[in-house]
């Protein structure tokens, strides 16, 4: 059964996550760095620098939220990167922080679906995304839509929550992930169904060895898995 935002709502999965980052966009960029202790920040850096080698003209940036990824991934030097996300809350805070720092020639926010991508086949060099995939309804089908739009030799770079398995961070982990993160997010965002949805969504989230297995099937070549700070979170790269 599918994981969602909002028990008591009977909308679709895809309604309820834009619903809920809309509530939080506000606080999200300012939550994300006290909850995650700035972790997160080190976690899209080294996941850029694993992606230099490609040396990409066209990046896509899959629900690419208030844009830090696609801001990251400037380093690259493409020659263009577009942002696409669900969420109009989100996209403009995105907007308003590119502006901010000069890269409106550079990245491109617009409002999509990332399991229907509104580009034509075979149109970037590398695909991104950070904290986006288990958000999807249907994980298959947003994978399957990534690798259509990327070029071929193209590669992939997802960054997802994990689950720790070693003694004793894997209780310290889940004891801060369930309990204090929601009871934080609560208080902060006033949407507490946004930070219970968090845990709960991880732990539903085919991670690890089972995520590449469905990177395999959609058709990626080569997938590989990196652990990041004990396994809290991974990230997958895989070819087209």
């Amino acid at each position: 059964m599918s994981v969602t935002p909002y028990k008591d709502q009977k909308s679709s999965k895809k309604e309820q996550v834009a619903t809920m980052f809309n509530n939080i966009s506000g606080k999200y960029d300012f939550l994300n760095r006290l909850l995650s202790l700035g972790i997160d920040v080190g976690w899209r850096k080294k996941a850029v620098r694993l992606l230099q080698d490609q040396k990409p003209k066209t990046i896509l940036d899959i629900a690419t939220g208030t844009a830090d990824f696609a801001i990251e991934a400037r380093k690259l030097n493409p020659e263009k990167i577009i942002g696409v996300d669900i969420s109009t809350g989100m996209l403009d805070v995105g907007r308003q922080k590119i502006k901010k720092k000069g890269y409106d020639d550079l990245i491109t926010l617009q409002e999509g679906d990332s399991e229907d991508l509104p580009f034509e086949d075979n149109s970037f060099d590398v695909v991104i995304v950070a904290f986006g995939v288990r958000n999807f309804e249907n994980l298959e089908k947003g994978l399957a839509d990534m690798y259509r739009v990327m070029k071929p030799g193209g590669m992939l770079s997802i960054i997802e929550f994990s689950q720790p398995q070693s003694f004793p961070f894997k209780q310290i982990y889940n004891a801060y992930f369930k309990f204090v993160l929601p009871f934080i997010g609560k208080i902060i965002s006033k949407d507490r169904s946004a930070y219970t949805y968090l845990p709960e969504s991880v732990e539903a989230f085919p991670y690890g060895n089972d995520f590449l297995q469905i990177l395999t099937k959609i058709g990626y070549k080569s997938p590989q898995c990196k652990p990041l700070t004990f396994g809290i979170s991974s990230i997958y790269m895989a070819k087209k």
